[in-house]
């Protein structure tokens, strides 16, 4: 069993894949990751100022278009950029995948993944501009002290009080604790009140939020699930018509099977 890496008319298979590009990007470039067998996990890192990533596989291909324009937004400026690129994938160990972590986590997510899970999607994005995209709120970053492009970038609702987002694994987990980082640039910002954690189960996890930067944890009972929503999200009393959500971190394990 084997990956199969190509970017940019580069391709390579093995378990242990990096391919060096010595070009400037141009726009319609991709990247894309298949494997012999999906169902597998796999560490990902298509641009240096990409941490290494653990994804897993559920699709036959993951297509990773280069970020141009508008696009660009929801990373640093210094990604993708210049006329050298080391992009790699390797099938993860299972000390990796055992591991209790952040499950939501995926920088490399995009709008129209279906592959490389998790993967976050939502109802309303705020103009449909990338810098309030709901990947945004699974990228890892949690610098909230402003709006707009990285690093303060964050899930934008479009003042939508029906707004919700949904985060799904691709396959069942095991969840037992969420951190929530609200986008915090007040004045400019309002905030939350409360929302609710809605698992594949029909299950739910009330959430009292605070107006503060900071993470908010919540614990709850172990459940195994194949997707959650954040969803009844209340804004408090406040001028400001912008709540936002920074960063949802969702931590668990694997499901057995």
């Amino acid at each position: 069993m084997s990956l199969k890496l190509n970017a940019c008319g580069i391709e390579r298979a093995g378990e242990d894949i990096r391919l060096v590009i010595e070009r400037e990007y141009g726009p319609g470039d991709e990247i894309a990751l298949s494997a012999d067998e999906p169902g597998r996990h796999a560490v990902i890192r298509f641009d240096e100022t990409l941490p290494p990533t653990l994804v897993y596989l559920a699709g036959p291909e993951f297509r990773f278009p280069v970020p141009f324009g508008e696009a660009r937004a929801g990373y640093s400026p210094r990604a993708f950029a210049g006329t050298r690129h080391l992009v790699s994938a390797r099938y993860a160990t299972a000390a990796e995948i055992s591991a209790y972590r952040n499950l939501a986590l995926n920088p490399h997510d995009t709008s129209s993944n279906g592959a490389a899970f998790p993967h976050a999607e939502a109802n309303a994005v705020t103009r449909g501009e990338n810098a309030f995209a709901a990947r945004n709120a699974v990228d890892g970053l949690t610098a909230n002290d402003g709006h707009g492009e990285w690093p303060w970038t964050s899930w934008g609702i479009n003042r939508d009080p029906r707004a919700c987002l949904t985060v799904r694994f691709g396959r069942p987990v095991t969840v037992d604790r969420a951190a929530v980082y609200l986008r915090a640039d007040f004045p400019h910002d309002a905030w939350w009140r409360s929302g609710v954690l809605l698992f594949s189960d029909g299950g739910e996890v009330p959430l009292a939020l605070e107006k503060t930067g900071a993470a908010q944890e919540f614990a709850f009972s172990a459940r195994k699930t194949e997707w959650v929503r954040l969803e009844r999200l209340v804004k408090a009393d406040d001028p400001s018509p912008f709540p936002a959500l920074t960063q949802l971190g969702l931590y668990g394990t694997e499901a057995e099977r």
